[in-house]
């Protein structure tokens, strides 16, 4: 299964915004959401291309309410997610899974008594010996994002 993730933007509340829409509540009431994050929404589909489309047709909310939108495809890895724009480009066979690999968007993970958040991402490339360290500050854990070239230098 293919799993989508919606990383809401600080000033909303991710879940309250987008069930508060009829199109978007339409959209997502056929998934069974997890909140694995703080203000953060992931659901499953059956492929990258499903989930793209689901992207496409949230456009209108997630540019207002969310910072990223991710895709996390077992064709691709198991463990690191692609940006909304590569899985786009993977999807329509403009790139190659196996080139999805070498620039990086990490975010630290940080874990209160109030759950888990996602924290400041950092870029970085992926180098002989792996996934750099994060060191933007003490995290618990990382969710690694593989990005285009574009994203990469923006």
């Amino acid at each position: 299964m293919t799993r989508v993730l919606l990383v809401g933007s600080e000033e909303v509340e991710l879940r309250a915004e987008l069930f508060s829409r009829e199109t978007a509540r339409d959209a997502l009431g056929t998934y069974q959401l997890r909140e694995p994050y703080r203000n953060c929404l992931e659901l499953e589909t059956i492929s990258v291309g499903s989930a793209t489309s689901l992207l496409n047709d949230l456009n209108w909310y997630l540019v207002r309410f969310v910072d990223e939108a991710l895709v996390l495809d077992p064709s691709v890895s198991d463990e690191e997610w692609l940006s909304r724009k590569l899985a786009a480009r993977v999807r329509d066979r403009e790139v190659e899974p196996a080139e999805t690999d070498p620039l990086l968007k990490v975010y630290g993970v940080v874990e209160d008594e109030f759950g888990a958040e996602l924290v400041e991402p950092m870029y970085v490339a992926r180098t002989v010996d792996g996934v750099p360290e994060y060191d933007l500050r003490d995290v618990d854990d990382t969710v690694v994002v593989r990005v285009t070239e574009e994203e990469f230098r923006s």
